[in-house]
């Protein structure tokens, strides 16, 4: 047992739901900010997410149209809800591994720092990539219907399919950060993701088709190459750490033996 799992294990219960509760206190106030924010802006982000509509509207009849009395409130609150969760990602990430660091290493320890610190941006990259690339998606899809149609859209309906793809392709430019992590901590080697590269290629363009229009092959590329991208990162990124790993234990191993390092 370490002296961090030890400290954390003679922790009564009392303070463990303590520190559980101040740090989700300060989770939510970030998160309530950024709704607040949100909820500022709201009419100024839907502006930006009404543009492919307007563009659209130029060729033929089209608009956002909302079905309900309170379905324009309905909108914003979305709104100020998704840009509440991406405006205060660093702060309720950073809450949440400084209340499982205690419990690590101080190897461990400073994985989990620096996973923390590498996932706000790769977060913040993925929701504004997602942001760029759902214009060309509404302009696909709405272009199977004819130059004589309307095209009328549900608002609320609409928003859900924008915020989905970039809350989607945020999370998904986090997850090669989660595979340096678990090769750090001893969880996945870097040989077993080397192996796998195929089904993790084929798993990402899945992915990439599943968020995109079928017809719009580019958009699938655009989605599928920086994931690949940042897969390939993280095999180079495990694989010299595995590589440094089996290097100390020969070391210590083999204390008369000059350091190869």
């Amino acid at each position: 047992m370490t002296a961090g799992t030890a400290a954390r294990g003679t922790m009564p219960l009392a303070d463990h739901l303590n520190e559980a509760r101040r740090r989700g206190l300060r989770a939510a106030v970030a998160l309530l900010v950024g709704v607040i924010a949100g909820f500022v802006f709201a009419d100024q982000i839907l502006d930006v997410l009404r543009a492919p509509i307007e563009e659209l509207a130029r060729s033929r009849q089209a608009s956002l149209n909302y079905d309900t009395v309170t379905g324009a409130f309905d909108v914003e609150l979305k709104i100020a809800l998704f840009s509440g969760i991406i405006v205060s990602s660093p702060v309720w990430l950073r809450e949440l591994f400084a209340y499982i660091t205690p419990g690590l290493t101080r190897r461990e320890k400073t994985y989990a720092i620096g996973f923390s610190a590498a996932a706000a941006p790769l977060f913040a990259a993925g929701c504004t990539f997602g942001f760029l690339l759902f214009p060309r998606m509404v302009s696909v899809l709405t272009g199977f219907s004819s130059d004589q149609d309307s095209t009328l859209l549900n608002a609320s309906y609409y928003v859900d399919f924008v915020m989905k793809i970039v809350l989607a392709t945020g999370v998904a430019f986090v997850l090669p950060a989660v595979l340096v992590m678990l090769n750090c901590l001893g969880i996945v080697s870097a040989h077993a993701l080397r192996r796998s590269w195929r089904l993790i290629v084929v798993a990402i363009t899945l992915f990439s088709a599943l968020v995109t229009p079928a017809a719009d092959v580019l958009s699938m590329f655009l989605v599928a190459v920086p994931m690949s991208a940042l897969f390939g990162a993280a095999l180079l990124i495990t694989g010299l750490h595995d590589r440094r790993a089996a290097r100390r234990t020969l070391d210590s191993d083999h204390p008369e033996l000059p350091s190869t390092s």
